[in-house]
């Protein structure tokens, strides 16, 4: 008996172990919607090019919304042995509507259907993405408004540099991830090009518009060149290449969560909503949620890789390595969709000490640069000598034990006589972070500025159609 799927020049059935490592269905199920919305514009096409009867059209459209309907609900009856979402759709069309079914296929492979359903659900996944990682931004200016003001230390190396705001920090990781979306943006622009009606690889003798499938889906254009249609996974690379990128962001955002919710920097405090206590010691409180962030990132990357690899070696056209293209990406993407969501969700719900934030600001002489900066300024001394001159005020300080705006303004000028009581002024924390004013610098008035312009923008956003 031939194999339904192979036609005449198949007469026996496969071995179990090629239908084990051949079947695909229970990845590329999760391609229903987009395989039934590109199966639904090839067969209005064909009727309207006269390919195939308008009536033969209509019962295939409606026995696809059924198949829609019963597998949103449910109701649908995955088989393995038919192997991929494509023929287990057309078989149980042909159950609904009869011989008619057979039809659909007319002009078309497996190879341009699978590459364009997968194109558009990393095109939704795209979009999906995008208004996660606008929440996130959200998230930010609004808690980056409320701090705007808020000291906190800077770090280089992870050791105290120079006072900042909380708010500024919080803005960073709104500049980070408007980049993520830009790169999620111009990925879905050069993605938005339809394969349908390349078929197998050398496109197809039928009088077919590809142009009318293309807009029927949302496609800008068909894709010029049917062998680059049905062999190319730029599309996905890009898009997890993008996802790496955000998910590196989000994982040294976590990172720091972690730091600072440990007892021993005890700079933010995070609620049990985001939390989890231990099993044996009560008085735990893990910040679980920013670890499993940091711990997704190696999920996205790792698609990424894994993609490449399969990629590297493939010669044009179609291969069915390509199989491999989706479940690693699939898992990518709703890896980073949860983990922009923890993550703003663990923004709003974050409380920061600023008494000890303020404390730890101050903390390793953070304010030598204004004094520095002062030398500078004031006395006209070259920057390296202000330098040397600071260092040796801040040996002094750390000898006796004090603060640098606590050293007595005696012992500074044993350092250099010229300094006056107005370097001191300038040496606390909020005086610091006051006259940080240039553009991108950390003054209150700086950050409360770029937080109105991003939630002016963001809020345009929003209302634009």
């Amino acid at each position: 008996m031939s194999n339904k799927m192979w036609g005449g020049r198949f007469t026996g059935r496969p071995d179990a172990i090629m239908e084990e490592i051949n079947v695909s269905i229970d990845v590329d199920r999760h391609l229903y919607a987009q395989d039934i919305a590109a199966s639904k514009a090839h067969a209005a096409m064909l009727s309207a090019q006269g390919i195939i009867t308008a009536s033969d059209a209509k019962n295939i459209g409606k026995g696809l919304d059924t198949i829609l309907s019963e597998i949103d609900n449910g109701a649908f009856d995955f088989k393995r042995a038919l192997e991929d979402i494509h023929m287990n759709v057309e078989s149980r069309l042909s159950e609904l509507i009869g011989p008619a079914a057979g039809r659909l296929h007319t002009a078309r492979s497996r190879n341009d259907q699978v590459a364009t359903d997968f194109r558009l659900y990393v095109r939704d996944e795209i979009d999906e993405i995008d208004a996660a990682l606008s929440a996130f931004q959200q998230a930010l200016v609004t808690r980056a408004l409320e701090h705007a003001a808020t000291v906190m230390p800077g770090f280089t190396h992870l050791q105290t540099a120079q006072p900042v705001t909380l708010g500024h920090h919080l803005l960073a990781y709104v500049e980070m991830a408007a980049r993520d979306r830009g790169r999620f943006a111009d990925a879905r622009r050069r993605l938005n090009e339809s394969p349908l009606g390349a078929a197998a690889l050398a496109g197809t003798s039928f009088p077919i518009d590809r142009a009318a499938t293309a807009k029927a889906l949302g496609f800008d254009r068909p894709m010029a060149n049917s062998l680059d249609a049905v062999s190319d996974r730029d599309f996905v690379l890009e898009a997890l290449s993008a996802a790496s990128i955000a998910s590196v962001h989000l994982s040294r955002f976590a990172e720091e969560l972690v730091l600072w919710t440990s007892p021993l920097v005890g700079l933010v405090r995070l609620s049990d909503k985001f939390t989890t206590g231990s099993s044996i010691m009560p008085q735990k409180r893990n910040p679980d949620a920013a670890e499993l962030v940091r711990a997704k990132t190696g999920r996205v990357i790792g698609a990424l890789t894994a993609l490449l690899i399969v990629m590297k070696g493939l010669p044009l056209a179609y291969q069915k390595d390509m199989q491999e293209d989706k479940q690693g990406a699939m898992e990518a993407f709703g890896a980073l969709s949860l983990a922009i969501r923890a993550m703003t969700g663990m923004v709003l719900d974050l409380v920061p000490d600023e008494a000890r934030m303020k404390q730890a600001a101050g903390e390793g002489y953070a304010t030598a640069t204004d004094l520095a900066d002062w030398l500078v300024r004031t006395l006209k001394m070259p920057f390296r000598d202000a330098h040397h001159v600071t260092g040796r005020i801040v040996a002094l300080a750390s000898k006796q034990g004090v603060a640098l705006h606590e050293l007595p303004l005696q012992a500074m000028q044993e350092v250099e006589p010229k300094i006056t009581a107005d370097a001191l002024r300038g040496l606390s924390v909020e005086a610091s972070v006051r006259s940080r004013t240039s553009y991108g610098g950390t003054a209150p008035k700086n950050v409360l500025a770029q937080a109105k312009a991003w939630a002016r923008r963001l809020e345009k956003a929003r209302k634009r159609p």
